[in-house]
């Protein structure tokens, strides 16, 4: 099994250009199945999860035709069958985002239930309680969603309590094929399902509010396929400036988003970093050697980010000062806590708030990932640690950072992958 070895105590300097977002990508590549000409997807990152989307895809007879810059053609007028198969959807939860367009499109789906990181109850509820609002008839049979409609699914007025990306990506493609007008309450507002909306607008839906809590669509009888460039990954862009802001020097991220990662980048001045941006690019510089204690509460979009809040308590064990990190989003995620201890850091745990008293240095040491974004925090934890850091179960950050080990070397790090 592959691990990463990190050497730390470099300091980060350089240029790297932001990849496309996987959480962007995952659901325009579902939204394929919606055209009735093919769908041209453009940025896609080099990612696990990606491959998964385009293998799923293809086991259903799609026809895809993939080039080396990693932009995909997507034909899904050769489709021979309805079935998300199991073997493809156990490791990712993105899967399910396949539900909406085929009950729409082709009025019928069996789609496994999802698997993906343990941080915690990510239920698909949300999905099938829209989906029998705008009248499908669903059974959960044998570990599969197994779902039919008679002719066009009906346009309506759903609520989602909580709100949910995952659910607002599926209501959106679901009704922009529907009869009549759908309104989506309490609507997800992440820039992922904005990028989205304008994928399928340019398709040719009928999408007004994207970006704010209520969304309408009205229902269209066709959509055709068009070439759509995936947003850059705020996550990744978030991750680098945090890990410059905690090893110091100076980074500058090209062909990124500044204005997704605002809510990351007031925390990062907090902490003494010096940003600036433009329109697709954005610098941070560190000059303080160590950065300043600064808490933070997770929340749906536009606050502070459930997917950088590991990020945040590697960057707060070695802060100056003593840190509070709540986590509102997911009630298991805090299982890189004990991994960074296992490296020196002082954290407590009460409920669903980390209280971290930064010190000078972590220590490496062997540990292990047990998701995407806990890997990410190791990493940063690493790159700040004495001594080497060993990393296993790294198939985690492969499912959402391309190339990570390449990228950070072109920074200064000293990070390889061995076996």
């Amino acid at each position: 099994m592959e691990k990463l070895l990190i050497r730390g105590k470099k300091e980060l300097n350089g240029e790297i250009v932001a990849s496309g977002a996987k959480n962007s990508a995952l659901p325009i590549l579902a939204a394929s199945l919606l055209a009735d000409s093919p769908l041209k997807v453009s940025n896609l990152p080099h990612l696990n999860d990606i491959t998964t989307m385009i293998e799923l895809l293809g086991s259903m007879g799609l026809d895809i035709a993939l080039s080396e810059d990693m932009d995909v053609l997507v034909d899904a007028s050769t489709i021979k069958n309805l079935n998300a198969r199991y073997e493809l959807v156990k490791t990712m939860r993105a899967s399910i985002l396949v539900l909406g367009p085929l009950l729409t499109k082709f009025h019928r789906a069996k789609v496994a239930l999802p698997g993906g990181c343990a941080i915690g109850s990510r239920p698909v509820n949300l999905h099938i309680q829209a989906m029998r609002e705008m009248g499908a008839d669903i059974v959960l049979e044998n570990g599969y969603i197994k779902a039919k409609t008679k002719g066009r699914l009906k346009g309506a007025n759903i609520s989602l309590d909580p709100v949910s990306v995952g659910a607002t990506e599926n209501v959106l493609m679901a009704a922009s094929l529907a009869e009549g007008l759908t309104t989506i309450n309490n609507a997800a507002k992440e820039p992922e399902v904005v990028d989205l909306a304008e994928c399928l607008k340019k398709m040719g839906a009928e999408i007004e509010g994207h970006g704010t809590d209520r969304i309408v669509i009205n229902g269209v009888k066709t959509l055709l396929g068009c070439d759509f460039s995936v947003m850059p990954d705020r996550v990744e862009t978030a991750t680098y400036l945090t890990a410059v802001a905690m090893t110091g020097g100076k980074i500058k991220i090209k062909r990124a988003r500044p204005n997704s990662v605002s809510s990351v980048v007031n925390k990062l001045r907090e902490a003494g970093a010096v940003v600036e941006s433009g329109e697709d690019w954005i610098t941070l510089e560190m000059n303080n050697s160590r950065p300043k204690a600064t808490s933070l509460s997770t929340g749906p979009y536009p606050s502070f980010p459930t997917d950088m809040q590991a990020q945040f308590i590697a960057l707060n064990s070695i802060a100056e000062g003593t840190a509070t990190v709540t986590e509102n989003i997911f009630e298991n995620r805090f299982t890189h806590v004990q991994e960074i201890a296992r490296m020196g850091g002082k954290i407590t745990l009460k409920g669903n708030t980390a209280i971290i008293e930064g010190i000078k240095s972590l220590i490496g040491a062997p540990v292990m990932a047990t998701d995407l974004r806990a890997s990410a925090s190791l990493v940063l934890a690493g790159l700040v640690a004495d001594g080497a850091t060993e990393i296993d179960r790294i198939y985690h950050i492969d499912r959402g950072y391309e190339r990570i080990e390449e990228k950070l070397n072109i920074l200064g790090a000293d990070i390889e992958r061995i076996s």
